[in-house]
């Protein structure tokens, strides 16, 4: 087992904490996308891991992967806790003693939510992560606005704050910080926040200047971020306290400032060279064309996409210029979450699928040659189809001498997928081989490019046929161009080896 020198693991703290979050997430991971009002999966496109039963023939399989690990129904609740506590184990080597900023907008504390993420900062917090919180306080200030029979005043998503909005953000902003520290000081036995030890710090950390006059509006006392002092927060995560930001700044002739919540939010992040931006919004991330969430953009994409769209009020396009900015500045990654979800940001951080869209400089999924270091990789994809009979075993020596035959599907640093071309050049044929697909990447495409390329260096080395054997996948092939023939069509050594007891379809595309 993995020692955490920074902290201690306790009885008390496995289990309020760990143990809650071991048997309850994958429940809740399973209903995230419904609470989240998704119509399904990303991408939509016809998957060959898209049904349960899918799977076919040793050798040319294209088939779903289960790792055991996921057969929570066959598990006990300590083998789902060893399952699910070493499947983290990773995240937390990685994320140990990095910086986090986590933006939430005021409506997460006037509806009450906040009170479940402190749950979630407090495990985060205990693992190690330094965190930096910053909080809007939109839906406050109209509150108050509202009690004096005042208007609040918009112009392209920025409020224009006079005198009176002024001073009632200055009052909403240090109510919500009561509120939100006081949420943080809790240490109920029994609870998740039980031995909580969570240390707030405040300042005026944030230099700001005015906004002017935006497209021939007066903006008033609403202003940008100048400059963050990096050096003093840094002091306070070093001290292992949480660092608080409200959505104000000021001037160094001593003026306060109205600043956005996104602003302040990715300018430190930036400044700080933070690990993570992340924001919690309304919806649940980044959706394409047909409504479907788009769970990883790069900075390009993203730029493109919001070239492309005119929704100007959505919550995208107040966070994503954002993330993107940030991203170009330095920081690794982005998220856009939602804040309605049970434990969303856990999931997000913890899980390789997550639940929102992630934002990264470059691309974080790679098709590219196996080599022998991705054997055990490949192995852990196979092996399930291999136990439950789908897959006639190949043994890790057959894997060795045959891994030159295989190209893999790398998703930040996760071996996701598989494909096998075998060729038979005397016949001018190949055999499109043992297609598999990590069941958490299902639907997304991730079966459509592992063929595609398949099918490129067919062509490449001048095959004229593809061909494949599947008991159960006949349907996906179908659509993608494939044509039952008959056995007879095979190959003559592949013929010669054809299991006429699995009675497996034979599937040919001409290149």
């Amino acid at each position: 087992m993995s020692r955490f020198p920074d902290f201690t693991i306790s009885r008390l703290f496995f289990g309020p904490v760990l143990a809650y979050y071991v048997l309850e997430i994958p429940t809740k991971y399973a209903r995230a996308g419904h609470r989240a009002g998704r119509a399904g999966e990303p991408g939509r496109e016809a998957d060959i891991t898209r049904k349960p039963s899918t799977g076919n023939e040793a050798a040319t399989s294209a088939a779903e992967s289960t790792p055991p690990g996921l057969r929570r129904h066959r598990l006990s609740a300590q083998d789902r806790f060893i399952d699910w506590f070493q499947s983290v184990a990773p995240y937390i080597h990685a994320f140990r003693g990095k910086t986090f900023v986590i933006a939430f907008g005021g409506d997460v504390v006037a509806d009450g939510r906040f009170l479940d993420l402190t749950h979630d900062l407090n495990l985060l917090a205990a693992l190690g992560v330094r965190l930096v919180l910053v909080h809007g306080a939109r839906p406050q200030i109209e509150v108050k606005l509202k009690a004096q029979r005042r208007r609040g005043r918009f112009h392209k998503g920025l409020r224009i704050t006079d005198d009176a909005a002024l001073a009632c953000a200055k009052e909403a902003s240090g109510r919500l910080r009561v509120e939100i520290e006081a949420a943080l000081s809790m240490g109920l036995p029994g609870s998740p926040m039980a031995g909580a030890d969570i240390r707030v710090a405040s300042g005026n950390f944030i230099t700001a200047k005015p906004i002017g006059v935006l497209d021939g509006v007066d903006h008033m006392h609403t202003g940008e971020v100048r400059k963050i002092d990096a050096a003093a927060i840094q002091k306070r995560l070093e001290d292992n306290e949480l660092v608080l930001l409200s959505p104000l700044g000021y001037s160094p002739t001593g003026e306060v400032f109205n600043l956005a919540l996104e602003d302040v939010a990715a300018s430190t992040a930036v400044a700080l060279k933070a690990e993570k931006l992340i924001f919690l919004m309304d919806t649940a991330g980044v959706t394409g064309r047909r409504g479907e969430l788009l769970r990883n953009l790069t900075v390009r994409q993203a730029q493109g996409l919001l070239a492309r769209s005119d929704a100007s009020d959505s919550d995208v396009h107040l966070y994503l210029p954002h993330a993107v900015r940030a991203c170009e500045h330095g920081v690794r990654r982005a998220h856009l979450i939602s804040g309605h979800i049970d434990d969303g940001l856990l999931l997000e951080l913890f899980t390789h699928k997550g639940v929102g869209t992630m934002i990264t400089p470059d691309p974080i999924e790679t098709l590219r040659q196996a080599r022998i270091e991705d054997i055990g990789g490949v192995l852990r994809l196979i092996e399930p189809l291999e136990a439950e009979g789908i897959l006639v075993k190949r043994g890790r020596d057959r894997l060795e001498r045959e891994i030159g035959r295989f190209l893999v599907l790398e998703h930040d640093k996760l071996l996701v997928g598989c494909a096998a071309l075998y060729p038979f050049p005397d016949e001018r044929a190949g055999e499109l081989a043992c297609l598999v697909v990590h069941p958490d990447f299902r639907n997304a495409g991730a079966g459509e490019r592992l063929m595609t390329e398949i099918e490129g260096r067919a062509r490449r080395q001048k095959l004229k046929r593809l061909f494949v054997l599947t008991t159960r996948a006949e349907h996906w092939f179908v659509e993608r161009g494939f044509a039952e023939v008959g056995v007879d069509l095979l190959p003559g050594q592949k013929r010669s080896l054809y299991n006429y007891q699995r009675r497996s379809v034979v599937l040919v595309k001409r290149l």
